[in-house]
């Protein structure tokens, strides 16, 4: 696990409900045990997967990522009509949207039949708009894509839309894009990195392979799932 991903397990299980143990508290959210072996391996939870542990500890995303970055929780929204109920701090404005990219099948990496699910991600086609997490508040370059295929089983399903931060630093156990020279994207777990190589995991057939560093264009952050 990564200092980060440490660290953000270590934050997560403030969190947990007295008198469950974390088994427990997986089951109750309804975390399946193949996620939540994952998360405490890597410290990478999808945001769906946070909600989920979260709600069933009666707490909230907000709750978590305000604990995460040192400022108090957003105050509750009341409802009603009367000015004394409204005393609290004015609602800030909501964030901007992040846009949706178009993605698409594009085949396999590498020999023929390997399995390696390749994405075509059409930055000039935006087909929706996600909520923007206040994580990537200050991000103007985030944007989203959609898991295509089930390569990514279990971390990410087919249909999920995922949270893309270029500007985010990318390390060793992080879920990577990876932008190719030729246009294409390979969405997986970085494992090793140099100067002259990169080295990716896909879980779904389990395969770890390298690609040259000459090959690749680009390497983003895969901050987790949108809501």
């Amino acid at each position: 696990m990564t200092d980060a991903g440490a660290r953000l397990f270590e934050e997560l299980m403030r969190f947990k409900p007295d008198g469950l143990t974390a088994n427990g508290w997986a089951v109750k959210a309804g975390v399946s045990r193949a996620i939540w072996a994952d998360l405490r391996r890597h410290g990478n939870p999808s945001r769906r997967t946070l909600e989920k542990l979260l709600s069933a500890s009666g707490s909230s995303l907000a709750e978590f990522e305000a604990l995460r970055v040192g400022q108090p929780a957003p105050p509750a929204v009341i409802d009603g009509p009367g000015l004394a109920e409204s005393s609290g701090r004015w609602r800030s404005a909501p964030l901007a949207p992040i846009p949706l990219l178009a993605t698409h099948p594009a085949g396999e990496w590498g020999e023929a039949d390997s399995g390696i699910e390749l994405h075509s991600i059409d930055r000039s086609n935006v087909v929706g708009w996600v909520d923007r997490p206040t994580a990537l508040a200050a991000d103007a370059d985030a944007y989203a894509v959609t898991m295509i295929g089930e390569s990514m089983w279990p971390r990410f399903r087919a249909g999920r839309q995922l949270l893309v931060s270029p500007s985010a630093a990318v390390n060793i156990g992080d879920d990577v894009l990876v932008e190719l020279a030729g246009g294409t994207a390979l969405i997986k777990e970085l494992t090793r990195k140099s100067a002259s190589l990169v080295e990716l995991r896909q879980f779904n057939p389990d395969v770890t392979f390298s690609i040259a560093a000459a090959e690749i264009a680009a390497t983003h952050k895969i901050v987790g799932e949108a809501i």
